[in-house]
């Protein structure tokens, strides 16, 4: 396994430190490039992490954020994940970013995978951050295990950056970015919280096909550095 493990005594402490990490990486990335990006997940987890990062002094006029992925629903949904960025990360000092979402018109997921290629084409990569989580199944972003499209969709020699997904065991129709995708990155952090993930991150990290946990598609992996920020 190639990555590097961080251990907190608890949650407001690894959200302060991981948001000074990535604020480093941002600032490097304007100061190299004129512009960074940003690519980050959902869920309850990265909400202190947000709320740490909004207030930062950074040249967020010049920062792109997008997502690792998406439910198909609508921005103002509380399922959304662009509904959560906007109210957690995309205020204060950060209000200034540029924010791509993935969600768009069109009806479906799948449908909607053009559109959402176009728009991702506009943020700048390689990523100079992407933040994934971990579903105690071991899907990341929206690679769920056993999902149709799952093997597409961690093709490394797919030219796709995103793609709709069903998943078996979760609600709502999904927009995610590739596996090609997440690893174009200069830094990956994997953010995860209690026990029961540190246990499936154990598990993930033993023998097994790496299509039934899929964050085995990341941590197996060499070419992308990852670093895991756990607290209780």
């Amino acid at each position: 396994m190639n990555y590097i493990f961080n251990e907190f005594p608890d949650q407001k402490s690894l959200a302060i430190k991981l948001a000074d990490q990535i604020g480093e990486l941002l600032r490097a990335g304007v100061a190299d490039n004129g512009r960074a990006s940003l690519a980050v997940s959902g869920g309850s987890t990265p909400v202190p992490l947000f709320e740490q990062l909004s207030g930062m002094d950074l040249r967020w006029p010049d920062v792109v954020i997008t997502l690792v992925d998406e439910r198909w629903v609508a921005p103002t949904e509380d399922d959304s994940n662009e509904h959560l960025v906007r109210n957690h990360l995309l205020k204060d000092k950060a209000a200034a970013a540029t924010f791509s979402g993935m969600k768009n018109a069109a009806a479906t997921a799948t449908a909607g995978e053009k559109e959402c290629e176009r728009r991702l084409q506009k943020v700048p990569r390689p990523f100079d951050v992407l933040i994934l989580g971990m579903g105690a199944d071991g899907h990341t972003a929206s690679l769920f295990p056993g999902a149709p499209k799952l093997p597409r969709a961690t093709d490394m020699n797919t030219t796709r950056t995103c793609m709709g997904m069903v998943p078996l065991t979760a609600p709502h129709e999904r927009m995610t970015l590739t596996l090609p995708a997440i690893l174009d990155a200069r830094q990956i952090f994997l953010h995860i919280t209690g026990q029961d993930k540190k246990n499936v991150l154990q598990q993930a990290q033993a023998d097994g096909a790496i299509e039934e946990m899929p964050i085995r598609f990341i941590l197996r992996q060499q070419t992308t550095p990852v670093s895991v920020y756990w607290a209780p």
